[in-house]
């Protein structure tokens, strides 16, 4: 099988521009879907359930006759808990006890610290109360999205978590609906898309509002999410997934192949790319990929993103891959070289880090531990994995003694009076004069 996946070189004139226009991804400033988003949210901003019902149905093809009938009662959840077949039940609960134990390890309590004079200064760390939980629903179902949005959640505190689960045509997913539940997911709806990021921003008389939104989605719900930001928190605006991998040309090629799938598998915007010095190993590579790729249940949607936004980059060395790494920086990177912890250190860049042949993204995706949703589109420069953290947040604790206040009275005077603001001057000179 032939495919036309996009190869660079490093080392030509132009390669920086050839790569920036290869990795870009903007999707988002899509004006058509930005309006019907825009609308949706609009409407359920103003006519609540009866919005939320109406696109469910048109988009869903899910006509319900009451808003109540949104949600999935808790029963229903552990029913499939208990019908799923064994094998499943097993491996969401080993998934589950290894997510929970790698979060427990991220918990960050309050602190306090008093200085020579008495006055304390410190940290509260609060869970947020409620939040707000999207597992897609369309070409795939993910249970593993729901262990790895809801456990960091529930391990942070938080008092309830709602879960928007889209049914296509009423039919749900059992292990999603299993999931739920051995999560402890307080609350479930059947909805869906941008109504569902409406219904969680602005709430309805049915399903509450929350403080912070997470999870991945399609363009829909990113946009959705995009603009109810301020109303509620989000945890970032997700593109399509990502894998980069750096190889040093050691590793079985199938392998290779089979990690670049494992992404283009997703869907059609999903993009794969390889860095190698090896050419000859690009070339081995290249021929995996025809080899194994008619045997994929995906095989059209992996082709497609292959050939639509796939790269096999040759570098000239690993140093320089790192480099080149760092300036994509990758929702998933592995380092599958024979001394990963080497390489580690020029790493600036990532959402995650596999490091080693054996260690495939796969592992990441289910049971690892760390929560697979990851920054994409480059916004690992700046963002991290979900986590524990972003269901927390910290008020800053100051507590002066008087001698302090009447120390620092000076300083505050001083900058206050700079800026034009004498209130704020005059708020702590008082406190100054009281203590004379």
């Amino acid at each position: 099988m032939t495919l036309n996946i996009r190869k660079l070189n490093a080392a030509d004139i132009g390669f920086s521009a050839d790569l920036k226009q290869a990795i870009a991804w903007d999707t988002l400033a899509n004006p058509e879907v930005i309006k019907s988003v825009s609308t949706i949210l609009a409407e359920v901003k103003t006519d609540g359930d009866a919005a939320v019902l109406k696109w469910t149905k048109k988009l869903d093809q899910l006509d319900l006759s009451s808003a109540e009938e949104l949600e999935i009662p808790q029963e229903r959840l552990l029913e499939s808990l208990a019908s799923i077949p064994s094998e499943q039940l097993q491996a969401l609960e080993k998934a589950a006890i290894r997510i929970k134990q790698y979060h427990e390890k991220q918990k960050q309590g309050s602190w306090q610290y008093t200085d020579a004079d008495g006055s304390s200064y410190g940290q509260k760390v609060t869970a947020l109360d409620r939040v707000g939980i999207y597992i897609p629903g369309g070409k795939a179902s993910y249970p593993s999205t729901v262990l790895m949005d809801a456990i960091p959640a529930k391990v942070a505190g938080v008092g309830e978590v709602i879960a928007m689960v889209p049914t296509p045509n009423g039919e749900a997913n059992e292990l999603v609906l299993a999931a739920l539940a051995l999560a402890e997911v307080d609350r479930v709806f059947t909805v869906g898309g941008a109504q569902a990021i409406a219904a969680l921003a602005y709430g309805t008389n049915t399903i509450p509002a929350v403080d912070k939104i997470v999870g991945p989605g399609n363009i829909y719900v990113a946009i959705a999410k995009q603009q109810v930001f301020g109303q509620v928190g989000i945890d970032m605006v997700a593109g399509p997934s990502e894998i980069l991998v750096i190889c040093d040309g050691q590793t079985d090629p199938d392998w290779i192949a089979m990690d670049l799938f494992s992404q283009a598998e997703h869907d059609e915007n999903a993009q794969s790319v390889l860095l190698c010095p090896d050419a000859s190993y690009i070339e081995r590579v290249e021929q995996s990929i025809a080899s194994l790729l008619p045997e994929m249940e995906r095989k059209a949607i992996i082709q497609a993103s292959l050939e639509t936004r796939g790269l096999l980059i040759q570098v000239d060395n690993l140093e320089h891959a790192a480099s080149v790494s760092n300036s994509i920086a990758p929702e998933h990177l592995e380092l599958s070289v024979e001394k990963p912890e080497e390489l580690l250190p020029l790493i600036k860049h990532a959402g995650a880090i596999f490091l080693g042949r054996y260690t495939s993204e796969a592992l990441g995706d289910y049971c690892a531990g760390p929560s697979h949703v990851l920054p994409t589109s480059g916004t690992a420069r700046y963002s991290s994995a979900l986590g524990v953290y972003d269901f927390q947040k910290r008020s800053s604790l100051i507590n002066c003694s008087a001698a302090t206040a009447a120390e620092l009275a000076d300083t505050v005077s001083v900058l206050a009076r700079s800026e034009g603001l004498t209130a704020h001057a005059r708020s702590a000179e008082y406190r100054k004069t009281t203590n004379k």
